[in-house]
């Protein structure tokens, strides 16, 4: 069931050229941008704001060799979040998750149902991002572009999705950063 004043979005930061992470899936070069501390001011309001998040394993797999298990209930709390896999992985001891694997639509649905009236984050990757909105379940995506090339690495969005899906919505400059949020159709 999916209730009218929740949003699925799509946040994240990527390169100028538009990658999430570099070749060795890295988000290294992300915190060495002077000022990245702007661009992350606003995340408690966003967070204020989400009821249910998931993420792909890659993304799960570079949080958790990268961070304390602190840092996870420190930044998301208590907040349920499905992770997409196909192998095992293991989980953040303390932390609300539900590793899953097959078609967004139904954790889509138990998504939205954990998140109320709240919204859905999809924090990454690519590929996650589009495969929710292949099944027209996107909603929003909030990109914060950095003032970093990479020629190369993990996609911000690894699929066609024309002008006639998207609508440019809000522009906001964060220090080094610009955010863009586009709203899909």
């Amino acid at each position: 069931m999916r209730i009218e004043t929740m949003t699925t979005q799509y946040y994240t930061a990527a390169s100028l050229d538009g990658y999430l992470a570099d070749r060795d899936n890295s988000l290294s070069w992300l915190f060495a941008v002077a000022d990245a501390d702007s661009a992350t001011d606003d995340i408690g309001v966003f967070l204020s704001g989400v009821g249910a998040m998931c993420m792909g394993a890659t993304t799960y797999e570079w949080i958790t060799a990268n961070e304390s298990p602190q840092y996870w209930h420190d930044n998301y709390g208590d907040r349920p979040c499905w992770v997409f896999t196909h192998r095992e992985l293991p989980a953040v001891p303390g932390a609300n998750l539900r590793f899953v694997s097959g078609a967004v639509e139904p954790v889509h649905e138990l998504m939205a149902e954990a998140a109320g009236e709240r919204n859905i984050w999809i924090v990454g990757g690519g590929e996650l991002a589009g495969l929710f909105a292949d099944a027209g379940l996107l909603d929003e995506v909030i990109v914060g572009i950095t003032p970093v090339t990479l020629g190369g690495g993990a996609p911000l969005l690894p699929r066609r999705i024309l002008s006639d899906r998207m609508t440019l919505f809000d522009v906001q400059r964060m220090g080094q950063f610009a955010r863009l949020t586009y709203r899909l159709s």
